[in-house]
């Protein structure tokens, strides 16, 4: 790669860019003040020039007289002050009467040029004195204040102009231009340079962002960029990309979780179908055998159909590619309807199937969603409900929520277990796990994403032996989850069932 390929990526880097950027910025706002204080202080030179211009025309009208039209000065020569006033005067001086005619002149303004009578007439008859700048032949500038003076002894009018040189005020406002001229490179690299340090201090957190991102593989996702504490913009990146890589951590873990499960629940009904099929194969000796064998293996591929549609149903709506389908509806018809559909299983099975609903709780909800997760919080107090005993059915209406509530009187969950029934296949010990009638340990997964899904929230509270009680929170407003009690925990993806 050539120098120049070089330079061009180097001029390339963000770097690089802020930099310039902050250096031509700063180039324009150095110019721009300076040109700013230099006219104010041009200005200011120039107000101090005609502040004294006015004081020495008051004092030579003080001083001067016209005497048989001859100009004569009246002060105390053995005053200093007062001589070294009048000298000043007339250093810079023109006396001149109504026709034009020049009565007394300094040898700098006969340089400048004596007034022509017409300009003397005019200034003569205005009620202002005038302003004005004249050059000599060599160049240099002069501030004339000029105008009429008027004799009450002799009844006349003059001419009177006094004046004073620029030359210092250009030495000065020269001197400014060359000095801030100077300083402008100095402060331009020095601004350079700082503004290369901030810049390189300012994206250090970036390309912390950009060498963290490289060292992420999909084994590797626990890796955190740590806040500066700032509360700026970067740390603003820095919470952003960290959220992004914990949503990526949680969709790799949803992943691995989801071949984990596949693995470990397909191992079963396939070990068991082959093994019914080897045995069929090899001891068989009449159709009545071969039958039975062939029965029991479509029950396990059902077992196993089963499985596979629940994952991948559940695994959709962790993802989020099901979305729910919202309509206003009146919950507590709903709920009714549910139970009602449950009261024949529940009489078989000896129980009691009890329910108290507040009337008219409408609710915009995915009604079959809703009834998927009614269903299976039922379906499970009836598998751990002991035959003659009860689950009840509550919904309440709060003022900012609703309250559904799915309490049985089966054989409760000890505490140790309650923070993991909501995990996939997850099965208190001491449960019959092999008994098909118990599930596939998937149904409180779905309750816990639907609950999620409409902003809810879920509570569980259970003693051995007494019976177990699921409290459902669901806002009335979509969009608005309502705010958990101290004893309430949100729901979250990835807990499950019994």
């Amino acid at each position: 790669m050539s120098r120049f390929d070089n330079f061009l990526r180097f001029s390339r880097s963000l770097r690089f860019r802020v930099t310039a950027g902050y250096a031509l910025f700063f180039c324009v706002l150095l110019i721009g003040v300076g040109a700013v204080y230099r006219q104010k202080l041009a200005a200011s030179l120039e107000s101090q020039i005609r502040d004294g211009l006015e004081q020495e025309w008051a004092a030579a009208k003080g001083y001067l007289r016209i005497e048989k039209g001859q100009p004569t000065w009246y002060y105390d020569y053995r005053d200093p002050d007062e001589s070294f006033i009048v000298g000043r005067i007339k250093r810079v001086y023109m006396l001149a009467d109504a026709a034009g005619n020049v009565m007394e002149i300094s040898e700098i303004y006969n340089s400048i040029g004596p007034d022509p009578p017409p300009k003397i007439a005019s200034a003569i008859h205005s009620p202002q004195p005038g302003w004005e700048i004249r050059e000599n032949a060599q160049g240099s500038a002069f501030l004339i204040h000029s105008g009429g003076i008027y004799d009450e002894d002799h009844n006349k009018q003059y001419f009177l102009a006094v004046g004073r040189s620029l030359a210092d005020n250009q030495h000065i406002l020269e001197q400014f231009t060359w000095t801030y001229i100077g300083l402008i490179p100095v402060v331009m690299i020095s601004g350079c340079l700082l503004g290369w340090y901030l810049a390189g201090r300012a994206l250090t957190p970036v390309l912390e962002v950009a060498q963290t991102a490289q060292r992420i593989s999909g084994s590797n996702l626990s890796l955190r960029i740590p806040s500066r504490g700032a509360g700026d913009e970067l740390d603003y990146l820095i919470e952003t990309f960290n959220r992004m890589i914990e949503r990526l951590e949680n969709s790799f873990s949803q992943i691995r979780q989801f071949s984990t499960d596949v693995s470990h629940e397909l191992r079963t009904p396939i070990t068991a179908i082959r093994g019914q099929l080897e045995v069929a194969l090899f001891t068989a000796t009449n159709i009545e055998q071969y039958r039975d064998a062939m029965i029991n293996a479509l029950q396990d591929i059902e077992r196993l159909s089963q499985i596979v549609r629940a994952l991948l149903l559940l695994s959709q709506a962790e993802s989020g590619q099901l979305a729910l389908q919202k309509s206003r509806l009146d919950l507590s018809k709903l709920v009714a309807d549910v139970v009602d559909q449950f009261q024949i299983p529940y009489e078989a099975a000896h129980l009691r199937l009890r329910s108290n609903l507040s009337p008219e709780c409408h609710v915009e909800v995915d009604r079959v969603q809703m009834e998927r997760m009614l269903s299976n919080l039922l379906s499970n107090a009836l598998k751990f409900t002991p035959a003659g005993g009860e689950v009840r059915v509550g919904l309440m209406r709060e003022p900012e929520r609703l309250e559904l509530t799915v309490e049985d009187t089966g054989c409760g969950i000890a505490t140790d277990h309650l923070p993991h029934i909501f995990y996939r296949f997850y099965r208190v010990p001491g449960s019959d796990s092999s008994d098909p009638e118990r599930g596939l340990g998937l149904g409180l997964s779905f309750v816990a994403w639907i609950v999620k899904a409409h902003g809810g929230s879920t509570r569980v509270d259970s003693e051995p032996g007494k019976g177990t009680r699921f409290n459902i929170f669901l806002p009335l407003q979509a969009g608005a989850p309502p705010q958990p009690k101290s004893s309430e925990v949100a729901v979250s993806s990835g807990m499950n069932e019994l």
